[in-house]
């Protein structure tokens, strides 16, 4: 199994938002916890990040031919 991790520059890109609105996100509450800290910042994994995309900004999940 390949672990896959997002940085706040993924997350950025794949929710297709501003630098500044992703990091208003990643700092919500409700937005998953990073699994960990790095000198270049946090890092989520993709599931997770996916799971709370599937749950709050449904109408972004990616289609199966994109994958």
């Amino acid at each position: 199994m390949e672990l896959q991790l997002m940085g706040a520059a993924e997350i950025q890109e794949r929710l297709g938002i501003s630098r500044q609105r992703a990091y208003i996100l990643i700092n919500r509450r409700d937005f998953p916890a990073p699994v960990a800290t790095l000198k270049m910042g946090n890092v989520w994994l993709r599931e997770h990040v996916e799971a709370w995309i599937a749950e709050k900004r449904p109408h972004l999940l990616e289609s199966d031919d994109e994958a």
